[in-house]
Formats: C-alpha cells, structure tokens, sequence
C-alpha cells in the first residue's frame, strides 16, 4: 500500500510517498522511509507522531493512503511571542 511520510524543520520541508507491505505500523513506515537517516536528529522516543494531524503511537496500524507527521517541539515561549488583539480586524 502507499503511504506518506511528512517532515519540516527550519527551512527545510520533505514529504515522501512510498509502499509499503499491507500489514504494517506508523513506526515501520517511518523506518522504511529512509527519513531517519536524512534527518539523524529525530527522536522518535521524544518526539509525536500522528496521522493525518491526530496523535497516534508508532504501533499504529496503517491504512492505505496514510499520511505520517513527525511532529518537532515548539520552539517559541508563547509567553513572549507578542498577542494580536483579535479586534484589530473590526
């Protein structure tokens, strides 16, 4: 079945689409993808990963057509990142 695989980091994006057997995990197709290699700094043991934007765990069964995100920490503090008034628009 194909599945895809979504990534991003600073200035970099990468979306990869590929096959994999029909019986198989999030975490296998991450493996299979090749992306942990192009990315070494991904730490699937700290990191989220979902499908399709829900949160899901790396033994997850796959669907065709599946796309997997490899989710980054959020690096802006909100407490400092400033506010738009919501108004602003009115």
């Amino acid at each position: 079945m194909q599945i895809g695989v979504a990534y991003s980091e600073l200035g970099q994006q990468v979306w990869l689409n590929f096959e994999v057997p029909d019986v198989s995990t999030v975490g296998e197709g991450i493996q299979r993808s090749g992306i942990l290699e192009q990315f070494p700094n991904i730490n699937l043991s700290i990191q989220k990963v979902g499908v399709f934007g829900r949160l899901v765990k790396l033994d997850s069964a796959l669907k065709p057509g599946d796309r997997i995100e490899i989710y980054r920490a959020i690096i802006a503090d909100p407490e400092t990142v400033p506010r738009r008034d919501r108004n602003e628009d009115d």
